[in-house]
């Protein structure tokens, strides 16, 4: 008689278009990425499966390299748990890597920093990139916008680009390691890391560079508004089409688990 498989912690990669969704985590009333997840893996094990998530995208903002993790049984290669997942999958999420981990990761206390892209489009996109990107009409001064970027990045207090959740004081202090604007024909895209981003934080930058691109915003009001606790209505939240998590970043490869 076999014994019964050891139940295990698996860490998985995941991309997905987030159109559509009412965001990755799980909430009354709306389809989130995480009810997809659950309901497949409910499906294999045959019973609830709960993952949790390096972090929260919200609505309409996707991800190349989201990760979760989650605890069962499985006795088979990794290989066959991603085909299985593969199978029960709608086309707009896709499961790029599953492996054991030991049984201390933790998907979101055990990341150490994001990379986040955002897509913006000078003029009108195409219908096939309308979807993932934001269309910025006026033209945009690229100096004042790097200027910018020089004055955002470092060790601030980001609270006035961010948006507050619920009640309740939170540490709004981060480390923006990189925020870059790289520019080829009509596509412009803001690469933005760091040890941890709050709430529309991402959103609300790129909303600022806009502006300032624009001449509504200059580099001085946006270093000062490193000072506001809360944010003000001068920093617009762009929108979430142009968003894409592109990598959680992990100091270290998380071992293996041992069978």
């Amino acid at each position: 008689m076999s014994s019964p498989q050891k139940s295990r912690r698996w860490k998985c990669v995941c991309a997905y278009d987030g159109t559509g969704f009412s965001g990755w985590q799980s909430q009354a009333g709306g389809l989130a990425i995480q009810d997809v997840i659950e309901a497949c893996l409910a499906r294999i094990f045959k019973g609830p499966v709960r993952i949790h998530g390096s972090g929260r995208t919200d609505a309409g903002v996707h991800a190349r390299g989201q990760v979760f993790h989650f605890d069962a049984a499985w006795g088979h290669a990794p290989e066959k748990l991603l085909a299985a997942m593969a199978a029960g999958l709608p086309p707009a999420i896709q499961i790029r890597s599953v492996r054991a981990v030991a049984a201390g990761f933790h998907a979101r206390f055990a990341a150490t920093g994001k990379i986040y892209t955002y897509d913006l489009h000078l003029g009108d996109a195409d219908p096939f990139a309308r979807p993932r990107c934001w269309p910025v009409y006026r033209p945009l001064d690229f100096g004042a916008m790097e200027t910018a970027a020089a004055l955002l990045r470092g060790r601030h207090d980001f609270g006035g680009f961010s948006a507050r959740r619920g009640p309740g004081e939170e540490d709004t202090v981060r480390t923006l390691r990189r925020l870059a604007i790289t520019r080829r024909g009509r596509r412009v895209r803001i690469t933005a890391e760091a040890d941890g981003f709050l709430y529309k934080m991402v959103r609300g930058l790129v909303g600022a560079l806009v502006a300032v691109g624009e001449g509504k915003l200059t580099p001085a009001r946006v270093a000062a508004l490193l000072e506001a606790p809360r944010r003000t209505p001068e920093v617009v939240t762009a929108p979430p089409q142009g968003l894409f998590l592109e990598r959680v970043i992990y100091a270290a490869r998380p071992a293996a688990d041992a069978r």
